[in-house]
């Protein structure tokens, strides 16, 4: 029998944590300078994935002084006789609130993350969108920043007691001027926002 055939191999296809970042001063700032754009990182799956400010204590590090020194933790996990790997998000920052598609976690307080979700913190919004796969010990991660809100490009931000406008979309409100200088805007009555 060769090496190769009695080596333990992990499974080609890892599920993937795809992590797009958008705040609204990170082009003129380094927030994300300690992060690894655009590159795949594996990560086992029984230790926690922390992201936060202090370098010691966090496996990913956003440089801003207003995010917790540990801010969020992600958990994988596996449910019985399922392939899939899931994850649950939880609020590791004492002060700030972390809000997962417009629900609100305390300190401490986790909760299943859904395969796209909206994750809010201060002035921060993440879409974390979970890509399936079968490695059983570990996963992949994988950042990126966008140009624009995701709120504003997923429509899954709905602040809540705001009455929709006549562009159909509640997320647009913040952004009237823009609709005043660029005119009527067309909707496509099919596209389904969630509310939460």
């Amino acid at each position: 029998m060769s090496v190769s055939q009695t080596m333990e191999t992990e499974e080609d296809l890892l599920t993937c944590l795809h992590i797009k970042l958008y705040h609204p001063q990170q082009n003129c700032q380094g927030l994300y300078r300690l992060l690894p754009l655009k590159n795949r990182s594996r990560h086992s799956a029984d230790d926690p994935l922390r992201l936060g400010r202090d370098e010691q204590a966090c496996t990913f590090v956003l440089d801003d002084m207003k995010v917790s020194r540990k801010q969020l933790a992600l958990h994988a996990y596996r449910k019985p006789q399922s392939p899939d790997m899931m994850f649950t998000i939880q609020n590791l920052s004492q002060k700030g609130r972390l809000s997962v598609n417009s629900s609100a976690l305390g300190y401490l307080e986790r909760m299943d993350l859904p395969d796209k979700a909206l994750i809010r913190f201060g002035q921060y919004e993440m879409l974390i969108i979970r890509e399936s796969g079968e490695a059983k010990a570990s996963f992949e991660v994988e950042f990126e920043v966008l140009s624009v809100p995701p709120s504003r490009e997923t429509c899954m931000w709905v602040p809540s007691k705001t009455p929709v406008m006549d562009t159909g979309s509640p997320a647009m409100s913040t952004f009237q001027a823009e609709l005043r200088a660029n005119g009527p805007l067309e909707t496509d009555e099919t596209l389904m926002c969630h509310s939460g």
